[in-house]
């Protein structure tokens, strides 16, 4: 989605912008951002291509970028929810919250720290 939005926001106007539909709010307030904005989620599509391919190797590197990915969007959606924004910041916040608290749990990092011993 970070690849669409990048793509969208850095070639407006195109059939590909039908699909903002599902977001016209946030649409209408990046699109006022132009190629900026679309630069900033060609970067993020990377991160997070590099972080799923270091996870899926099971990277230590990748396991970090993962973390700190997840970490900051669940710090976006508690920004959200004290905004104002009840019903989406906290439902997507738990979610967050639980997935961050799965990649901390002791059980996932000692798979990465066993494939770095394995893999120096």
């Amino acid at each position: 989605m970070a690849s669409y939005a990048a793509i969208t926001l850095l070639h407006p106007r195109t059939a590909l912008d039908r699909l903002w539909v599902l977001n016209s709010d946030a649409h209408r307030q990046l699109i006022t951002r132009g190629k900026p904005a679309g630069l900033l989620f060609l970067f993020l599509a990377a991160a997070l291509a590099a972080a799923g391919l270091g996870w899926f190797r099971r990277s230590l590197w990748g396991w970090r970028l993962a973390t700190v990915i997840v970490a900051i969007q669940v710090g976006g959606d508690f920004v959200n929810l004290l905004r104002g924004d009840w019903v989406r910041g906290s439902i997507v916040l738990v979610i967050g919250s639980a997935l961050l608290l799965y990649m901390l749990s002791d059980a996932t990092r000692s798979q990465f720290r066993v494939a770095a011993e394995n893999n120096p």
